[in-house]
């Protein structure tokens, strides 16, 4: 198995989608660290007691050794170029790949993969890394692409940047072709919708993390105040927040009436029959974001949102509540990181069976290819919601 490196690892997303057979497998994490405590017991519990909780700069600056990899991958915290934080200029989470490239010569990988928000790929920052990659003798590439392309429930527009060893590849094919399309295609399923994912949840019990068995652990509601209750009713099958000022004027945030304009996403409820918008740390608070159910008259609960992640009910989160929410909002799904990992294993399987100079032409011989589906570039890299 190849060895990998997760840094900034939070609950292990990325990972399961690199270990776990259903979704890639062929690779074994061998360290990962993450500041986020409750992040990194959730971590252990999945994946081994090698996840440690601290700074990456601690490792980076050797204060701690760092075993040998095969790749290194991870997301250095994104707030920082969120385009809900446009603002905030000289973030200091925008340096945290400096320390993620450090290890990555340091551990002796010979790729590197880094997810982030959107925002990443037009940043000084996206330069930076590649100036750096250079630097340590990795050439990159970069791409955004759609989670909901790669049979994750969910419309999430990522960047993800990729970094070889010159010296084993001149060049490597990337991104990773689509698995799944919004489109008819006579080879590619249709993306994953709400429905796929939570159709088969009868309504939550309690409010509060149950004893039973996954998946009814994790699927509580919340408390109400009678005038949310009142607003949820108010929102139509589809609706928003424009519905809700519609209806129920006297209901509706002073703010919102001024607010004539954006936030059609705000107090919305999500689409059975497309996949869900992008699911974030406080998606049980449906002013934050389109979290309402499809038609029950609540927002959706953790498990809901671990689903429409991807993540299988049998992965285990530590944790309060807050904690869990967080540690799903902020994971990279499962299914993108396996379509991800699928692609580096076949390149890695490639380098060893036929050697470093079989990708001179940036293409995988028919054999070492893990998907065949011969779809053009542009769609390859298709972000349509």
């Amino acid at each position: 198995m190849y060895k990998l490196l997760d840094l900034f690892s939070g609950c292990g997303g990325m990972t399961l989608g690199f270990t776990d057979p259903r979704f890639c497998g062929g690779f074994r994490s061998v360290f990962a660290v993450d500041h986020d405590k409750a992040a990194t017991a959730s971590y252990r519990i999945n994946f081994g007691n090698h996840a440690v909780c601290g700074d990456i700069e601690d490792w980076a600056g050797g204060k701690h050794d760092i075993p040998n990899a095969d790749i290194v991958i991870g997301g250095p915290p994104c707030q920082g170029f969120s385009l809900l934080n446009k603002g905030r200029k000289g973030d200091v989470r925008r340096s945290l790949w400096q320390p993620f490239m450090d290890l990555v010569s340091a551990c002796g990988a010979s790729m590197f993969v880094i997810e982030n928000v959107q925002g990443l790929f037009n940043s000084p920052e996206h330069r930076a890394i590649a100036s750096r990659a250079h630097e340590i003798g990795f050439p990159t590439k970069a791409c955004l692409v759609n989670a909901a392309d790669y049979g994750t429930p969910q419309t999430r527009i990522r960047t993800l940047i990729i970094g070889w060893k010159k010296c084993l590849w001149e060049d490597i094919p990337f991104p990773p072709i689509q698995t799944h399309t919004k489109d008819n295609h006579p080879f590619l399923p249709p993306r994953r919708t709400v429905r796929d994912a939570i159709g088969d949840l009868p309504p939550p019990v309690g409010t509060e993390i149950r004893s039973e068995a996954p998946p009814l652990n994790l699927h509580f509601g919340r408390n109400p105040t009678p005038k949310s209750l009142e607003r949820y009713r108010a929102v139509p099958i589809g609706g928003n927040r424009f519905d809700l000022q519609k209806n129920a004027l006297e209901l509706t945030p002073a703010c919102w009436i001024r607010k004539t304009t954006g936030g059609t996403d705000l107090f919305g409820r999500l689409w059975w029959d497309r996949p869900s918008v992008t699911i974030r740390t406080e998606f049980f608070k449906p002013e934050k974001g389109r979290y309402l159910h499809p038609d029950q008259h609540r927002p959706i609960t953790c498990r809901e949102a671990a689903r429409l992640m991807g993540f299988p009910d049998d992965f285990q989160f530590s944790g309060t509540k807050t904690d869990i929410a967080r540690q799903i909002g902020n994971a990279v799904p499962p299914p993108l990181a396996g379509a991800i990992a699928r692609h580096i294993r076949a390149l890695l399987d490639q380098k060893f069976l036929y050697g470093s100079n079989t990708l001179l032409s940036g293409r995988l011989p028919p054999d070492a290819r893990t998907d065949r589906t011969d779809i053009s570039e542009s769609k390859q890299s298709a972000l349509g919601s």
